[in-house]
């Protein structure tokens, strides 16, 4: 069957990697799959969540690939061959050496954003920088937007999902402001492992994330949920244009 990787990024801290990475990793392991979580964040906040997981909970394979003193990473970052699913928690303001390990990895890249501006605009321009540098072009890498922290009071997300419309590029989950995302944390378990009273909301909203990345078929609150096709990049040759169309930095008053 092979690896599958999902790259969980943002060049910015706070937008919610962990818990976009967490959650899907204990998808994948409720459903029986062989799973593992590569940690690149010096913070090392997936491997503490998964030193709380009891060994009666689904086992998710853990290797730590932050930037040691010594330089050595090689044994911390062994991956057991039969893994099927692999979710990589990437550190904020990646870049060099490290960025293009882990984009060497993946299959797919989920960004999560907070609806504020300067996320929102950090997000773009690190979706562009991607895109004209040919990072995930050259391999044909899938990527997709997850909106995360989301709350009434909050601004919308209207100027990002414009971008993204012009690249064809979607917003492929909503994950509400929500306290269940930070008892799953705080506890060693997923939204998926909860007892079925609670995070109802929360399952029903990270589903579309699964399906997007391309998990199996889950039963959410009796309710099974088919997985939808795959979305492809836009094509190669249309992506400059539309960047300088719709992306362009302003300049500084003069």
């Amino acid at each position: 069957m092979g690896t599958h990787t999902t790259l969980v990024i943002n060049p910015k801290g706070g937008s919610g990697k962990t818990t976009v990475a967490i959650n899907l990793a204990s998808y994948f392991a409720a459903q029986g799959v062989r799973t593992a979580i590569v940690d690149y964040d010096p913070q090392g906040s997936s491997l503490n969540w998964l030193n709380l997981r009891s060994a009666s909970q689904n086992p998710i394979v853990a290797a730590n690939a932050a930037p040691q003193k010594t330089g050595l990473r090689t044994m911390r970052m062994h991956i057991p061959p039969e893994t099927q699913q692999l979710v990589i928690d990437a550190p904020a303001g990646a870049t060099g050496f490290v960025l293009q390990e882990m984009l060497s990895r993946a299959h797919c890249i989920l960004l999560p954003v907070a609806p504020s501006a300067i996320d929102i605009h950090a997000t773009a321009n690190f979706i562009r920088d991607l895109l004209l540098t040919g990072r995930i072009r050259s391999r044909n890498i899938r990527l997709g937007v997850v909106a995360n922290k989301v709350r009434n009071s909050m601004p919308t997300y209207a100027p990002l999902e414009r971008f993204l419309k012009s690249l064809n590029f979607p917003i492929i989950g909503r994950l509400s402001d929500s306290d269940a995302y930070l008892e799953a944390a705080e506890t060693g378990v997923g939204i998926f492992e909860m007892e079925p009273s609670r995070g109802s909301a929360e399952r029903t909203q990270f589903i579309p994330v699964v399906e997007w990345v391309g998990g199996p078929l889950k039963k959410v609150d009796d309710k099974v949920v088919a997985l939808r096709s795959t979305d492809k990049l836009p094509m190669q040759s249309s992506i400059p244009g539309i960047l300088r169309k719709v992306w362009q930095p302003r300049t500084p008053a003069s």
